[in-house]
């Protein structure tokens, strides 16, 4: 019997959706009965993110770059390939640069979605269609898994950190009080529910005595969003986060008694760890989440004809931040007041 040897190729450089293809990944280990090496971006951080778990041997970065470095990347690719010597690269988005690489490294089975030009560099002979390019990326590789044969018992993503790379986390910030963390900031501005209404839905909870500190997760580049929320909110027991490192972020939301975000990253991270975790969605699909262990707060004006796409997902969202303003902070404190159960 050959041993197997698992590699998986995700390019997306999203934090949020690297998490939603988890129980794709996991559901290939199990299949082939073997760890698997992940090959993705470097700014998906999954290095530090994913150092816990069982099923992932090792994590490889690649830059997927264009034009010029194309060439450069195609050629890491099949250096890396080649001297890993793998037997099967499942490649769960759409570029070709991996197929070719694989190819090249002499990989026998080199499994694709199948779109566009990779289909020329692929063995598989089932594969996705254009038209399977208008539902979201977990139902695509759900679809793709199921026509190679490959179930997925459990969809929900989840991230196992264990308590000893928590400990070893350090952070100057009291940890002991009862936290809330809010993740005010978004990779598209238009998903970005207003600082106005955060710094409300803060007062709410400080005046009902459900909170001691909020912390304001965002990036460091949009510590603005932060500042705004701080200055407009009646009470300063905020703190905000955006100098922290992935890490640091990930032991405050562990610390926290619940999450409330926008459909961003940090959501997504939350609901993954475990957190009880509510989202904010107005102009993009909620269907992406039903998945997920998040409790969607949608707007009052949803559209559900987003969900599906018309072309490829996302290409009918309004990108209009004005949308946001459709989930009111009532109805934001009042559903988590009954998920939460609170007795006020």
């Amino acid at each position: 019997m050959i041993n197997k040897k698992i590699c998986i190729v995700y390019s997306h450089h999203k934090l949020g959706d690297l998490i939603w293809q988890l129980p794709y990944m996991k559901s290939i280990s199990d299949h082939h009965l073997c760890k698997i090496t992940l090959v993705t971006r470097l700014k998906t951080q999954a290095k530090d993110i994913l150092k816990d778990e069982v099923y992932i041997e090792k994590i490889h970065y690649n830059l997927f770059r264009k034009k010029i470095f194309y060439i450069l990347d195609l050629f890491s690719l099949w250096i890396f390939f080649k001297k890993e010597k793998f037997t099967h690269i499942y490649l769960l988005d759409k570029i070709s640069r991996p197929a070719i690489a694989a190819r090249l490294a002499g990989v026998k089975n080199i499994i694709g979605v199948g779109i566009g030009n990779q289909s020329k560099w692929i063995t598989n002979k089932k594969y996705l269609s254009k038209g399977d390019f208008r539902f979201n990326f977990s139902q695509q590789t759900q679809k793709f898994l199921d026509m190679q044969g490959i179930e997925t018992k459990i969809k929900t993503p989840k991230i196992n950190f264990s308590k000893e790379s928590l400990k070893s986390i350090k952070i100057e910030t009291n940890l002991k009080s009862r936290i809330f963390s809010f993740g005010v900031d978004a990779f598209d501005p238009w998903k970005i529910w207003h600082e106005e209404y955060f710094a409300r839905l803060a007062d709410k909870l400080f005046s009902n005595n459900l909170v001691d500190q909020i912390f304001l997760i965002c990036s460091n580049s949009n510590s603005s969003y932060a500042e705004k929320i701080i200055k407009l909110s009646s009470n300063k027991n905020f703190i905000n986060c955006s100098s922290m490192n992935l890490l640091q972020i990930i032991k405050c939301l562990k610390h926290s008694i619940c999450f409330l975000g926008n459909d961003s990253g940090p959501l997504n991270l939350s609901a993954a760890l475990g957190i009880k975790s509510f989202g904010l969605v107005s102009n993009t699909s909620s269907k992406q989440l039903e998945f997920s262990n998040v409790e969607i707060i949608k707007s009052k004006n949803y559209n559900y004809e987003i969900d599906i796409g018309n072309q490829k997902i996302g290409d009918n969202f309004i990108k209009d931040r004005e949308l946001m303003r459709d989930i009111s902070v009532d109805q934001v404190f009042n559903t988590m007041k009954e998920k939460q159960n609170w007795k006020i």
